[in-house]
């Protein structure tokens, strides 16, 4: 396999966008698969599962792409976008325990709106990034699946809207649709989902 140095991933665009997974040993190209977007979906996965549970869910995902290399049609998407579909697909499993952890942190917004007065700086920053984290959450919570699935591949994970379409088997023009449509309630919610670490931007 190839090593990755920490901060760094193979170059992305290129010859091995879309690899010819029905070689007769795929493992060397799985291999450089899991290098290549293994890590950046731990982190996508984790901002959205929690740590533990993103850990299963990257090994699960490659384990399925494995077993389903025959299903990978180059002409229709990147390696990539199959990944992050069959990503999507499984965290299906996990939207409802999602969803209430999304609630559960958005309930921590009206913890952390008392009064800092007395605190020193550092805790009072602390409490601000907790309440703005909570916001966002609550926000997110609100969101219909394809619509937080949507957001969060280009927000979080870095998906380009075509890879989007891709990797959720829906029209580029559905894509686009519904950025349109995230856009304006992004500017609508700004207040949650600005100025934090879990910020997002389209």
């Amino acid at each position: 396999m190839q090593v990755i140095h920490e901060g760094r991933e193979p170059a992305g665009p290129g010859s091995f966008d879309r690899p010819d997974l029905g070689v007769a040993d795929p493992g060397p190209v799985f291999g450089r698969l899991f290098d290549a977007h293994a890590r950046s979906m731990h982190r996508y996965l984790a901002r959205r599962i929690g740590d533990e549970s993103a850990h299963d869910l990257v090994g699960e995902t490659f384990l399925v792409a494995l077993r389903r290399r025959d299903s990978y049609q180059p002409e229709l998407g990147t390696a990539r976008s199959w990944l992050y579909g069959i990503a999507t697909n499984l965290l299906r499993h996990h939207v409802r325990s999602e969803t209430r952890a999304l609630r559960a942190t958005a309930r921590l917004a009206r913890v952390g709106d008392r009064n800092t007065a007395g605190h020193d700086s550092r805790v009072a920053e602390q409490v601000d990034a907790q309440t703005r984290a909570a916001q966002l959450a609550g926000a997110l919570a609100k969101l219909s699946v394809a619509d937080r699935d949507t957001l969060l591949l280009v927000a979080w994970a870095g998906l380009e809207p075509t890879e989007v379409a891709e990797a959720l088997g829906v029209p580029p023009g559905t894509i686009r649709s519904r950025l349109h449509r995230l856009r304006r309630w992004l500017r609508a919610n700004a207040a949650e989902t600005t100025n934090n670490e879990e910020a997002i931007d389209l």
